[in-house]
């Protein structure tokens, strides 16, 4: 009888150490089924890329060697010692323009420093050297020497046949976050803007991609990979990209990094004639014309040659006026102003048609424009 008890007594209680051994074991028998479940799970085909992706993805990789990350430095000098120390000034990009080695940015990318490098996308990194630059226009032009695999120069496209809604594309280096593609559309045309220096920029592109501080000086390209427009400002009550950027367009780039590679500085298509806002603008409310008077006209120029005639003084302080030029090419002149914006997109050589007002008459002539003259 004893026994009997005993042998059950002893079955109940290892009955209970493998139960209890058992239940203890649950969270380990878990864990190995979790991680049999736990493996990577089997990939989805993706299949081809969309057809637009492909062309954002080829048009990056066909100019991103001609997108340059530019580093400035500025000398400051220690009060107490007087020596010259090179602290950084800020970053920008800017875009291979040719063969040679001319590197298109803006002109606020360089305002200030003392020494400028340009890195190339394959990390190769040049001390640049400033050929160039119109604060005028934000552009400035600088040369590096890269003696073997030059970058391939950039594509040049319009900008005067731009629509809006057009695709755009960014490449530059947001932040110094080095060759950064940013996409959007053509949002408006025709804007402008007044730079931090007072200069006032037109016929600016507005664009809906993102544009950021680091941006400035890099391409903007249309959806065939060409230059469109240099990306110059953005609209932010933030300082970061709010939607709204601005570009310089390529036709104005064109036009004036030329001159900035051959001469050094921007060369102003002029009549060759002297104007004056103030005294025009008080000559027209005691005569009552509408059009710009010709003060002077500057000897050996084409306006001389075409018999232009500027103001006659007298000694008692009468004049006898000068021509009034009324418009050039058909397009309205109303001020001085409006005189020097319409040739700002000339450019020198080209042959204008003056109409102008002289002694009751109309009369129209051809002259060439040629640069400024300063005094």
């Amino acid at each position: 009888m004893e026994d009997r008890f005993f042998k059950r007594l002893f079955a109940t209680a290892l009955a209970i150490m493998v139960l209890m051994l058992f239940w203890q074991s649950i969270p380990f028998i878990q864990s190995l089924l979790v991680l049999q479940k736990a493996q990577p799970r089997p990939v989805t085909p993706r299949g081809n890329l969309a057809e637009d992706e492909k062309a954002t993805i080829e048009l990056f990789e066909r100019t991103k060697n001609s997108v340059v990350y530019i580093a400035t430095t500025k000398a400051v000098i220690d009060p107490w010692t007087r020596n010259i120390y090179n602290i950084p000034r800020g970053t920008g990009s800017g875009f291979v323009w040719d063969e040679l080695g001319h590197i298109v940015t803006n002109y606020h990318v360089i305002e200030g420093a003392s020494e400028a490098r340009v890195r190339l996308s394959d990390g190769r990194d040049y001390h640049a050297v400033l050929v160039g630059a119109s604060a005028r226009h934000d552009l400035a032009v600088l040369r590096i020497n890269v003696p073997f695999k030059r970058p391939t120069p950039v594509m040049i496209g319009t900008s005067h046949d731009l629509k809006v809604g057009q695709k755009t594309f960014a490449i530059g280096n947001p932040f110094g976050l080095d060759w950064t593609l940013t996409t959007g559309i053509v949002s408006a045309l025709d804007r402008t803007m007044t730079e931090n220096t007072g200069a006032v920029i037109h016929n600016l592109i507005q664009t809906d991609a993102a544009i950021n501080p680091g941006n400035s000086g890099g391409p903007l390209l249309d959806s065939a990979g060409r230059l469109i427009g240099v990306n110059t400002a953005i609209f932010s009550p933030s300082g970061a990209y709010a939607g709204i950027g601005f570009a310089i367009p390529v036709d104005t780039v064109n036009r004036i990094v030329p001159q900035l590679i051959a001469y050094g500085r921007y060369l102003e298509p002029s009549l060759g004639i002297r104007t004056d806002e103030r005294i025009n603008r008080l000559a027209k409310a005691r005569l009552g014309f509408d059009g710009v008077m010709v003060l002077q006209v500057i000897p050996g120029t084409s306006a001389e040659k075409a018999g232009l005639r500027g103001i006659t003084l007298y000694p008692d302080g009468s004049f006898d006026p000068g021509d009034i030029i009324l418009s050039i090419d058909g397009k309205p002149v109303h001020s001085v102003k409006e005189l020097n914006d319409i040739l700002e997109n000339y450019s020198i050589g080209d042959v204008v048609t003056v109409e102008i007002a002289r002694e009751g008459r109309v009369v129209k002539k051809k002259l060439m424009l040629e640069p400024a003259r300063s005094g």
